[in-house]
């Protein structure tokens, strides 16, 4: 198993509920792709460099999380398709 973590900018314009619900069926992709999600940091509301999709606001969540080396582009590839989420990144973690 590796160290992975999935970060996701997420629409400012939705509700809190809906953004949960976001960061919920991330969660819920990464256990299908039989991860194990260790950690969610919610960084809040932040000013975006550049505008995405005419919106200058966006919330920051980033989940850790331990998967097979094959489900980083299963995560992607159901994250890629997700309304509401403006970005997202899967980067393999150090082992230090």
């Amino acid at each position: 198993m590796n160290k992975y973590e999935l970060a996701l900018v997420v629409n400012a314009k939705i509700e809190d509920d809906a953004r949960a619900a976001v960061v919920e069926k991330a969660k819920e992709y990464i256990t299908r792709a039989e991860g194990t999600v260790t950690e969610v940091e919610d960084w809040g509301k932040k000013k975006l460099a550049y505008e995405i999709q005419k919106m200058s606001d966006g919330f920051f969540y980033f989940i850790q999380f331990d998967a097979p080396a094959t489900a980083p582009a299963l995560i992607e590839h159901k994250v890629r398709i997700m309304d509401n989420v403006l970005r997202f990144l899967c980067v393999k973690k150090d082992e230090a």
